[in-house]
């Protein structure tokens, strides 16, 4: 057992750890010598007493202890006020208190309990009880803090895990140069928008967009440019889209598609206007196009209601049979499926 008083110059001492640290706030240094001597020899307890009331609560404070020995009537506070300021104070608000009284006194026991000590104690109590009640209240809040610290961890394990799978999900469902959703994800949404539109009764309406001649923006600038391209033309698209279920998805290479549920077609074709103006707003130089000097992209759009006999592919085929026919008219054009 270590023994220390600790007064004014407490705050700045450096305690070693022990399983149990008793903190004595009482004003009387013949009790903290009675105190000693009965926890004398017990090698797992840290005793520390105070006798000043007015610092009581910062060395309460700086070392932590596992229970607090308060004694109830010191000269320049109450040793009640005492226990509610503990109570009040972030860094003791659960630390045990037990009160020490000089009687037994009903309504001030029940004063003590109301205030949030956890014993009251007529001083100075028998060795063998005065160690069982600090062993016991010390223990359970050593073990109620490495709960809380185990929760804390798990906690902080979950919060990992959950950021992990959300960073993993994103990882499997967005193409990692554009950031916004992969083929995959695109084929997953437009499975369920399919067949929510075969209920509804509602239309569906795919776009496909290319970039016109990227091969010889690549060619021309490297691939290091035609990335940055890329992701330029990405997010112009993305930002068009304003509902929640509209999407669109890097498809392959510099390709991209649009699903745009419970749109019609002049809706759709709308969209794909706004698309190309906004993409050619960027301005962004285009040396080896012969469609124009910055680029542009070619859309084809089309829409239908699921029914029996429809299929989804069949909309996507309708969507890239428009597109191929916007490249091959001249490119930088919107072309609608028949």
């Amino acid at each position: 057992m270590t023994y220390s008083n600790i007064e004014k110059t407490g705050a700045d001492r450096t305690f070693a750890p022990h399983s149990i640290m008793v903190l004595l706030v009482d004003d009387q240094p013949m009790i903290a010598e009675t105190i000693r001597r009965m926890l004398d020899g017990e090698d797992d307890i840290d005793f520390h007493y105070c006798l000043d009331a007015e610092e009581a609560l910062n060395m309460v404070a700086a070392i932590h202890p596992t229970l607090i020995l308060q004694d109830l009537i010191m000269p320049q506070v109450d040793g009640l006020d005492l226990v509610s300021q503990y109570r009040s104070h972030p860094e003791c608000k659960e630390i045990p208190i037990v009160v020490l009284s000089a009687r037994e006194d009903p309504n001030v026991k029940a004063e003590a309990f109301a205030r949030g000590a956890n014993d009251y104690v007529v001083k100075l109590p028998d060795r063998v009880e005065l160690l069982a009640r600090i062993r016991y209240h010390s223990q359970w809040y050593i073990h109620k803090r490495q709960r809380d610290e185990a929760y804390r961890s798990l906690q902080e394990s979950q919060r990992q895990m959950e950021s992990m799978n959300l960073k993993l999900m994103h990882l499997s469902t967005h193409d990692s140069l554009t950031n916004i959703p992969n083929r995959y994800h695109f084929d997953q949404m437009f499975s369920g928008e399919w067949s929510r539109s075969g209920r509804d009764k509602t239309p569906v309406s795919i776009i496909m967009i290319d970039i016109d001649e990227f091969k010889k923006y690549n060619d021309a600038l490297g691939h290091p440019a035609g990335d940055k391209c890329l992701a330029a033309v990405a997010n112009v698209l993305s930002n068009i889209l304003k509902r929640p279920a509209d999407l669109v998805a890097r498809y392959g290479g510099e390709e991209f598609v649009v699903l745009l549920p419970g749109t019609g077609a002049e809706g759709a074709k709308s969209i794909a206007e706004k698309m190309a103006s906004e993409v050619e707003a960027l301005r962004v130089p285009h040396p080896g196009s012969s469609v124009s000097d910055h680029i542009t992209i070619s859309l084809g759009v089309a829409t239908s209601v699921a029914d029996k006999s429809g299929r989804p592919d069949r909309l996507l085929h309708d969507a890239d049979e428009a597109l191929y026919v916007a490249k091959k008219g001249g490119r930088n054009q919107i072309r609608m499926a028949k």
